[in-house]
């Protein structure tokens, strides 16, 4: 990744409506929500969410699909892992002390009974 898409999506999240948008929609999974169900667990307006998602949806980190009367919305996970990896590229620097901890939380992240995105 570019820093300049990494700085897009990094600003995308600076904001603490997106951000908790985007962290429901990583814990919802490839499913992914309606933009009701959204809007009822984030506690926003429906005004306010639908510029979020524009926000969100313009720096790469969610996919929205059409189902019946619905939007689903779901997060980009490659976004997600490419930002990620962009931020750890140089993060040890000969000194691996400083991602372990790190590494043991990716390691947990995810249950047995889900899969890791």
């Amino acid at each position: 990744m570019e820093i300049t898409p990494a700085v897009a999506i990094l600003s995308a999240l600076a904001h603490e409506g997106r951000l908790s948008i985007f962290r429901l929609l990583v814990q919802a999974g490839p499913e992914g929500l309606a933009a009701g169900e959204i809007a009822r667990r984030v506690g926003v307006l429906p005004n306010t969410l639908s510029a979020s998602l524009n926000v969100l949806s313009h720096a790469g980190l969610i996919d929205s699909r059409r189902d019946g009367r619905s939007i689903i919305y779901t997060a980009q996970y490659d976004a997600m892992r490419e930002l990620l990896a962009f931020l750890m590229e140089d993060c040890c620097s000969g000194s691996p002390e400083i991602c372990a901890p790190l590494a043991a939380i990716a390691s947990q992240c995810c249950v047995a009974e889900t899969a890791c995105s």
